[in-house]
């Protein structure tokens, strides 16, 4: 059974994540959006802190990486 703190903190985690993803789909859009940019990078930081190594063993680098790698996915589809 998952306790309340670990649901917590996995409802913390996934949405950075949604925020990357928005951010990355918007990036697309508007790459020259210097706030998103700054969002983005803010994420980064973020799944790289000691705090977010707190939250979940989830590699973070390798989150960055797939994450990254859906969105180009993506972006494929959508131009076929």
């Amino acid at each position: 059974m998952i306790e309340p703190y670990e649901r917590f903190a996995n409802a913390i985690v996934l949405y950075a994540v949604s925020n990357y993803r928005r951010a990355l789909r918007y990036l697309k859009i508007n790459p020259q959006s210097q706030a998103t940019q700054i969002e983005k990078e803010s994420l980064e930081h973020s799944f790289r802190s000691d705090w977010y190594h707190i939250l979940t063993n989830v590699d973070s680098e390798l989150l960055i990486k797939k994450l990254n790698e859906e969105s180009e996915q993506t972006s494929k589809k959508v131009t076929k």
